[in-house]
């Protein structure tokens, strides 16, 4: 899979969200509720990466929830400073702009971070990201930094 370059300057404007699903920047007390989160609907790896994601300050990590209930994670700056990822959404919650409000909210964090640039590592959905954030694929990128990586 091929990793995407996100021109951060592009970005729409955000977006207000009425359907009662709260998009915000998680706060290390829900680290576990998080990474617990990814493990059992991902992987231990995504687990490990939303771990380091929770240790910078401000945490790199958005959840989305409604009523109490965490319904996905994104997440930045995790394998390396100034990738998004991962993210995920539970089944349950899939086909509600869930996943596309947790990307736009991230990248419009790493833009207020001061970064012009986002690289969507090893990018799986790649038609998504490009229509919904306007990525461009970066040749010769697979299999990028998460090649030769233990498991």
């Amino acid at each position: 899979m091929p990793d995407l370059l996100v021109p951060l300057y592009r970005l729409p404007a955000e977006r207000p969200r009425d359907d009662g699903i709260a998009i915000r920047r998680a706060i290390a007390p829900e680290m576990h509720v998080v990474c617990d989160f990814a493990e059992r609907h991902f992987s231990r790896n995504w687990a490990s990466e939303c771990a380091v994601a929770f240790a910078a300050q401000p945490p790199g990590v958005l959840v989305a929830v409604e009523e109490g209930q965490l319904l996905g994670f994104a997440c930045y700056d995790a394998t390396a400073k100034g990738f998004f990822g991962p993210t995920g959404v539970a089944e349950e919650a899939r086909g509600r702009g869930v996943g596309v409000g947790l990307l736009m909210a991230a990248l419009h964090a790493m833009r207020q971070a001061g970064y012009a640039y986002a690289v969507i590592g090893g990018a799986g959905p790649v038609d998504f990201y490009k229509r919904q954030c306007g990525a461009i694929e970066i040749p010769g990128s697979d299999p990028g930094i998460y090649g030769g990586m233990l498991r």
